[in-house]
This record gives C-alpha cells, structure tokens and sequence, in this order.
C-alpha cells in the first residue's frame, strides 16, 4: 500500500524523528532505559545556560555526541529515501534529528529543524567550521569565542527559515510520510495535521502507536523503517 500511495502522490513529504537514527546505531536520548539524558539532565546540560556558565561540562557532551553520530552513519533507509527523491517519488524531508544523515545519504531538500551537529560555530563571529573541531578538543575559535555545536539548545526557537519551509512543504503535500516519531514534540509534531487538514493521506510507521495514529491512512508498528523501505522500494522497480 505504500507503495501505492507514493506511485499516486505528486508532492510527498516524509518527517523523521528519533527512531530513523536509532536504527543507524545511535542512543536514542529520549528514552528513560537507554537515553542519552539517562545519566544528565538535558535541560541542564544541552542548554544556553550551560554553553554559557558550565561549557566544559557542554563540551564534553557535545563531543561524544558528535563521536557517536561519526561512529554510526545512515543506513539503508536513508539512501533509499535519497534515491526516492532523486526519482522524483519524495519532494523533501523534515527532521527532528541533528546526525545529518539525510544529507550524507545524498537526500538535497533537508529541512533540518533542531540544526545539525555536522558542523560547529562560534558563538562570537559566526565563524563555521566542521565538526571534527570537537573530535580534536578544539573547542574555540581563532578570534577566541566559543565554539558551539550549530544545533538548537534548551532555551533556543527553532530555526526560522527550516521551520518556515517545513510548513510550506507540510500545506503542499499530498502524502506525508512519518518514519520513526512518536510524535510528541512540539511544534514540529504539528506537521503531520497541517498535512492532514490540507487534504494529504497520512502514513505513521514508528515501532510503538502514536496519539496521531487514528489520522492516519496507514499505520504501520513493530517494524524497523528500513525493513519496510526497503519492500516499498522493490514493489516500486
């Protein structure tokens, strides 16, 4: 049936969360058992206030999440989901996650919501640079601020311009595909309903239900999304 609906569909949309890069390898820190956040406090720890008043603290962290997302890398979902829009099948991505393994994958229109942790700036100049800085515990710029990873922390609105586009694409769209949310967070869980209200059909494919589930014109749970891209994809050759 997925693959019907994207066969039907001129603009589709796909949204992803927490559990597309769980299945490349990567701590989920939202999860009470296995979280990142197990151990800290995000609210703390991920936060302006600790970039600000406790960074070596802030350093640390960020360093290890940026060795974790090297160490991992996308998976087969991620390239089928390139290889989609590149046919012209998918128009787009919104995600939650900060890996950039959509765009390492080779998918082009990446609205990244929360930033990505690909690449660091100075909080002083403005100065990019990428993210091996970290790995090599350089954590300053050459004109002496602090580098910080280009994400979005406690305390800080999403990035205009990816949400504006977000919203943009979510109105358009005549499949929205979620891929691993539970679709908690807001604003970015309000995707999916502007999607919906706007006449799109709505698929949820995340391992556990969702509150949005009853929306949906295909639910699929207890499933890893590779698995199932990896179906649609050979029902689409």
């Amino acid at each position: 049936m997925l693959a019907d609906l994207l066969k039907e569909s001129k603009h589709t949309i796909v949204y992803t969360g927490a559990g597309m890069s769980t299945e490349s390898g990567l701590p989920d820190f939202r999860s009470a058992k296995t979280g990142m956040w197990e151990m800290e406090d995000p609210a703390k720890v991920a936060s302006v206030d600790a970039l600000n008043q406790q960074f070596e603290q802030f350093f640390q962290f960020y360093k290890q999440r940026v060795l974790a997302a090297k160490e991992a890398g996308p998976h087969e979902g991620h390239r089928i989901l390139s290889k989609w829009e590149e046919q012209g099948l998918i128009s787009g991505i919104i995600t939650q996650n900060v890996d950039g393994f959509h765009t390492m994958a080779g998918s082009e229109n990446v609205m990244e919501l929360h930033g990505t942790l690909r690449e660091v700036h100075c909080e002083s100049c403005g100065k990019v640079y990428g993210n091996e800085r970290y790995e090599q515990d350089e954590f300053y710029c050459e004109c002496g601020g602090k580098l910080r990873p280009s994400v979005v922390l406690f305390g800080e609105m999403l990035p205009e311009e990816a949400f504006l586009q977000s919203v943009f694409e979510s109105e358009k769209a005549d499949l929205f595909i979620v891929l691993g949310s539970s679709l908690t967070v807001s604003p970015a869980n309000q995707f999916p309903m502007l999607a919906k209200e706007n006449g799109a059909k709505l698929v949820i494919i995340n391992m556990e239900p969702t509150s949005m589930d009853y929306l949906a014109d295909l639910v699929i749970n207890e499933r890893k999304i590779g698995e199932v891209l990896r179906e649609a994809d050979r029902e689409l050759s």
